[in-house]
């Protein structure tokens, strides 16, 4: 996600020696506007060309599901910000400001999100309407402090507590990258009404392989960014652990597998060529990003790795015109 100047000094993020010359109250409040800006919403953005990249490889018609996918990341990842809101301070001080400040206004904008994402599931039938409350209950789980809760009250005294899955090493990236497949793959399925079989089980299954392993790199990259805030929280990450060396090399592993992925895929025969062309430069982009992940800064780190899916989006409209 988004990130701003990392150590501010004050409390409308810049430094002492600056604010009283550069940075007014109105530039400050367009900053943090800005910082969520590049947060949530970009975040739906993002789904949405997702999800139509995958249905035009999989080669189904066009449906709401790219609506529905990108309000349900909307309601998530604002719901997620206000959630952490405090202990995102360090990494993006200003998402983290907006986040405390219009808390209420935000988790009502979730909700609506997710009602009408939820509706729009249901109008397409029983199969999407499940989906749509698949992500909903992951965030549950990762985010939120219900399964700690659970497990203190059904563990015996003095056992060992229940973490979020936020706080689980290699767990917290796989529950969100896992989320992100099931949406991406299986809503263009559900909304068209289409089975698997129809498609190609060996086909779907490729591409929600692909999808699962871009999007556990698409997680960890903005972890660099994080590094020492995960850090302070007890919170382990790839970054946290190996460091950016190690974990540049145990990402571009991760979208080598990628890549042969997708190479499979174009030998089934059954996806459509153009969107697995698309696909294959959002791929190159990614890599880039992670070989340059300790040369970027923070905001870009925040944009960048989802962005590959825009290039994506990009290559596929030009296939169209």
């Amino acid at each position: 996600m988004a990130n701003e100047p990392t150590k501010p000094s004050t409390a409308d993020g810049t430094t002492s020696q600056y604010r009283s010359h550069v940075t007014s109250p109105d530039t400050s409040a367009v900053r943090r506007v800005a910082a969520f800006a590049a947060g949530a919403p970009f975040t739906t953005l993002v789904a949405a060309v997702e999800v139509a990249l995958v249905t035009a490889a999989l080669g189904v018609q066009r449906s709401a599901a790219p609506v529905a996918v990108g309000l349900i990341a909307f309601s998530v990842y604002a719901a997620d910000h206000v959630a952490d809101a405090e202990g995102d301070a360090d990494a993006t001080p200003l998402r983290a400001r907006f986040a405390l400040r219009y808390a209420d206004q935000l988790m009502v904008a979730a909700a609506v999100s997710y009602g009408l994402a939820v509706a729009l599931a249901a109008g397409a039938g029983p199969a999407a309407l499940a989906l749509a409350l698949v992500p909903g209950a992951v965030w549950i789980g990762y985010a939120t402090d219900w399964l700690p809760a659970l497990g203190d009250r059904l563990a015996p005294l003095g056992a060992a507590s229940v973490p979020r899955l936020k706080d689980v090493f290699l767990l917290n990236s796989a529950a969100v990258a896992l989320a992100w497949a099931v949406a991406v793959v299986a809503a263009p399925l559900a909304f068209a009404g289409v089975t698997v079989d129809s498609v190609g089980p060996r086909t779907v299954a490729l591409l929600f392989a692909y999808v699962l392993v871009r999007s556990f790199v698409d997680v960890e990259v903005p972890n660099v960014r994080d590094a020492a805030a995960d850090a302070a929280q007890g919170v382990a990450t790839l970054p946290v652990v190996f460091g950016v060396a190690g974990t540049r090399r145990i990402l571009l592993g991760v979208d080598a597998v990628a890549a042969g992925l997708l190479a499979v895929t174009a030998t089934t025969g059954a996806a459509s060529t153009p969107a697995l062309v698309a696909l294959g430069v959002g791929l190159v982009v990614s890599m880039t990003i992670t070989a340059l992940a300790d040369r970027l800064g923070g905001t870009a780190l925040g944009v960048v790795p989802d962005g590959s899916y825009l290039v994506a989006g990009v290559v596929l409209l030009a296939f169209a015109l």
